[in-house]
């Protein structure tokens, strides 16, 4: 070999990691028609597309699924082209009750599983079969009342067993209009599920959830769907029930719970009311920005720790954890949260004070885990505040 300088590029000192797919959403399609062809959209089976063109694609158009092409239409419309959106159709017969059902293996689990717990979010929707016997209960279809319970039962499925925390919003379908006969959510605890009233059109039986998947699907974690400053929704005209959005009971809808929408003074468009979940007010998981803080620390603290599972534990004179080993594994996962959310502004660190990263781990060093096999870990991460709530006094100022 002849005399040479040869230079290795050395890599990983940065720390930089890939970008979570903290967007990702699932739409749920009931009632959805199967198109023919052996490329073509079926029921029953998951699909990902990144922009209307890809749905488009599968021969799914606005005659033969005009409520699934809206949807993903608005989506984009919202989101924009590249956001990776998850779907799956089901038959007309399908309630959000079975559909939501964990032990339902042809449901949303499907769907769940297929992308290997990618998604974050489900978006459920649907069409019922022409001649559909509504039962309304409590202001809404009763189908919505019982997806509730599926659908948190579902969350805790995915948290547990996948290890993939996701959260669902269905639709308010079959809305009556009058916002007095509506149950308020505020009084269950299901804070991994959310319902949404208001539609583009007047009268209509659904809501307009790909307009509120697309605000989700380009919002960071720890950002409300609600913020003005990104702006108005995309549709000129949003109905609750057959009156327009400013002229109906939007604050009783939202005093109960529900995902809405509301208008401004002095502002053109239509914007998100706030991101209620289905739970108690005092639940630390009420917002939906919230959920989706603390489902995002889940995964990177799980991904983190995962690399520990069943390795060698460092044992101190005492049959204690070493002290050392501790520190360790603590600032792995603290630096795995910075890298992925406080580097990303998901906690609400104060950006004045180098020593506050917006997330503690602590280990006890303490633990026999020669006999329990057994490790405890504390984790906490900072929410952002959120200002819902501006007083302002004003008056005449003298000099």
């Amino acid at each position: 070999m002849l005399p040479r300088v040869k230079i290795i590029f050395a890599n990983g000192a940065l720390g930089q990691v890939e970008a979570m797919a903290d967007g990702c959403l699932g739409l749920l399609a009931l009632g959805a028609k199967e198109v023919e062809g052996d490329n073509s959209f079926k029921l029953g089976k998951a699909y990902t597309i990144k922009k209307l063109s890809g749905l488009e694609a599968l021969g799914v158009t606005a005659e033969n699924n005009p409520n699934l092409y809206r949807n993903v239409k608005d989506f984009y419309a919202e989101a924009g082209d590249g956001v990776e959106l998850w779907l799956m159709g089901f038959a007309e017969a399908s309630s959000f009750e079975s559909v939501l059902d964990k032990d339902a293996a042809a449901g949303a689990k499907a769907l769940l599983q297929a992308s290997n717990g990618k998604i974050r979010g489900l978006i459920a929707f649907k069409t019922p079969a022409a001649g559909y016997a509504l039962t309304v209960k409590d202001g809404v279809d009763a189908d919505v009342t019982a997806a509730m319970v599926k659908a948190q039962g579902l969350g805790e499925w995915a948290t547990e067993t996948l290890r993939a925390p996701i959260f669902t919003l269905v639709e308010g379908y079959g809305f009556t209009g009058d916002a007095s006969e509506l149950k308020a959510l505020t009084t269950m605890e299901f804070n991994r599920v959310g319902i949404v009233i208001g539609d583009t059109t007047p009268n209509s039986k659904n809501a307009c959830m790909g307009i509120v998947a697309g605000r989700i699907a380009i919002s960071p974690v720890q950002r409300k769907i609600s913020r003005v400053k990104d702006g108005a929704l995309t549709p000129l005209a949003i109905y609750i029930g057959d009156r327009l959005v400013e002229l109906a009971d939007v604050e009783t809808i939202h005093e109960k719970g529900y995902i809405t929408f509301t208008t401004f003074v002095g502002r053109t468009g239509y914007f998100i009311a706030d991101d209620n979940l289905a739970t108690r007010v005092e639940d630390d998981y009420r917002a939906l920005s919230n959920r989706r803080v603390i489902d995002k620390a889940y995964r990177v603290a799980y991904n983190t720790l995962l690399n520990d599972l069943n390795d060698e534990v460092p044992i101190a004179t005492d049959g204690n954890l070493s002290p050392a080993w501790c520190t360790a594994v603590k600032s792995d996962v603290e630096q795995a949260i910075i890298s992925n959310m406080t580097a990303n502004g998901n906690l609400g660190n104060d950006p004045g004070d180098p020593d506050d990263t917006g997330v503690e781990c602590t280990i006890d060093y303490k633990q026999q885990i020669l006999s329990t096999s057994q490790l405890a870990v504390g984790l906490r991460v900072k929410p952002n505040g959120y200002a819902k709530y501006i007083d302002v006094e004003l008056g005449f100022k003298a000099a």
